[in-house]
């Protein structure tokens, strides 16, 4: 076997093993350049690249949104948001059939824009929602299966790890196919646009599982009744409270990005300073005090927008001064804020595990995409990457048949590997021999992003299934919990042929807004 295919061999075969992947990464990286080196099939003077490629990635404007967007979702897991979203949404929809599963896929829509962390969303409506579905009659599997799949939504409805990742992905991989047909005026895809790309099929998503439950519940009312026990209507307000909280800080955090008002990091600032507001909002600080700051700050960042001044200029005068005094005093209001809102977190004993919890995400994040760079470097250098672009330019069908190939490639990889695994080592492999195939990069993305989202799901190392076992009572089997997500796992073949076959779902929305 070719040096290169059987590198990439074993690097499968070890993380299978169970060993740390980004130490397997770097290890079997550093065992093939050493052996082509002694082969005299790799050039040992391509590790001279390794420093220039570890700082892009440290310093990547794109990824380095990722750690703001985790400590947002954090916060909000921590503050218990999920638990009232959960208990409201499940008194709203509980008295009809499918209802409890309706409100599931409900607020796993909610969680998935505002904390996108699937392992807290799956672990919080484990705790929560089966149980209740378990107890007014639900068929264990399906419950199992339903909130197993809500959990899974963080990684297709912006913000989203997976989507911060997966553009700049394809954007490296667009730019390299434009080098490679002689074009140096290039195109590149940007976080907002793989975001809007990605919206409307995650809300699709959405309602096709709803849609699923509710004919569920139709031809097997035993499967998914309406609530049996007993509980108080809920009124207009506590509806508004649960949703309105989480939803003004999606259309801050999306609106920003998709309206070109503000940069991926400069949205993730705003989504974790509000989540921080937020949740010191609902555990203890003064309301007064962090609705006025969060208030003087929604002032401050549209005031700028509009009037921004620049006190540094040698022709400043009075009214930049004066100007600039008052947006300085904003920002100290909405500062003191903030602080209320971290001191009431730090009484309930949660900044401190978030902010923990934060570091451990983004290293584990951040240690895989660096060895992952290690690797691809050293796979390029002994031959990889043409072989890659030769194999798939050989498939029969024709471009059509290659996007197949690769698809099922990928969704055969999602049984064993996690999505930063496949993203970051497969994909800027397989993609740029698509692009120059013809295939639109956006499309290809959401595609994309749709197929590793179902690795959460596929057996045997399916994450989402593994959090929901640790969560769920005794009597839930890991059988039926397997067995529960096969029909979800087929509606995510079915909605990636509904976009194959409707490509404007993908791409209208970016195209409208960018």
């Amino acid at each position: 076997m070719p040096l290169d295919l059987l590198m990439f061999a074993a690097l499968i075969g070890f993380i299978l093993m169970g060993y740390p992947v980004a130490f397997t990464i770097a290890g079997v990286a550093s065992a093939f350049a050493l052996l082509g080196w002694w082969l005299d099939i790799f050039s040992i003077n391509l590790m001279g690249a390794l420093g220039q490629r570890f700082f892009g990635v440290m310093t990547n404007p794109v990824l380095t949104a990722i750690p703001l967007f985790v400590l947002m979702g954090v916060v909000l897991e921590k503050s218990r948001i999920a638990e009232e979203l959960l208990e409201t949404m499940g008194r709203l929809f509980g008295q009809i059939r499918g209802g409890l599963g309706v409100s599931v896929m409900l607020v796993g829509a909610l969680l998935a824009a505002s904390t996108g962390i699937v392992g807290a969303t799956v672990v919080a409506m484990g705790l929560i929602a089966l149980p209740a579905m378990l107890r007014n009659g639900y068929d264990p599997r399906l419950a199992a299966g339903a909130v197993c799949t809500a959990g899974t939504l963080g990684q297709i409805i912006p913000p989203s790890t997976l989507l911060i990742i997966l553009a700049e992905v394809m954007s490296s991989a667009f730019q390299q196919a434009q080098y490679s047909q002689g074009r140096f005026t290039i195109e590149t895809i940007s976080v907002g646009q793989t975001f809007a790309a990605a919206l409307v099929p995650g809300l699709m998503l959405v309602v096709i599982y709803i849609g699923y439950i509710l004919a569920r519940a139709l031809l097997r009312p035993q499967d998914a009744p309406a609530m049996r026990e007993r509980v108080e209507e809920v009124s207009t307000a506590q509806i508004l409270s649960a949703i309105l909280p989480p939803v003004i800080l999606i259309f801050a955090v999306l609106g920003a990005i998709l309206g070109g008002i503000a940069s991926p990091n400069e949205a993730a600032s705003v989504g974790a300073v509000g989540a921080i507001l937020l949740a010191g909002y609902k555990r203890g600080a003064p309301r007064w005090l962090i609705l006025s700051g969060a208030l003087a700050l929604l002032v401050l960042s549209v005031a700028a927008g509009i009037a921004p001044v620049r006190l540094q200029r040698s022709d400043a005068g009075l009214y930049a001064y004066t100007v600039g005094a008052i947006y300085g005093a904003l920002g100290l209001w909405g500062m003191v804020a903030i602080a209320f809102g971290l001191m009431a977190l730090g009484r309930q004993k949660m900044m401190i595990p978030a902010l923990a919890q934060t570091m451990i995400v983004t290293a584990m994040i951040f240690a895989t995409i660096l060895m992952a760079s290690y690797f691809s470097l050293v796979f390029v250098g002994l031959g990889g990457e043409n072989r890659v672009a030769s194999i798939i330019e050989a498939l029969p069908g024709g471009p059509t048949g290659a996007l197949i190939f690769a698809m099922a490639f990928i969704f055969v990889l999602g049984f064993f590997l996690d999505f930063v695994e496949i993203s970051v080592i497969l994909l800027p492999l397989l993609i740029p021999p698509l692009i120059l195939m013809g295939h639109d990069p956006i499309w290809l993305a959401v595609l994309i992003a749709i197929n590793l989202q179902t690795s959460f799901l596929t057996p045997p190392f399916g994450f989402s299934l593994f959090y929901l076992r640790g969560a769920a009572p005794k009597s839930i089997t890991t059988g039926m919990i397997y067995r529960g997500v096969v029909p979800f796992i087929l509606l995510h073949i079915v909605a990636i042929l509904i976009i194959w076959l409707a490509p404007p779902i993908a791409t209208w929305l970016p195209n409208v807004l960018f």
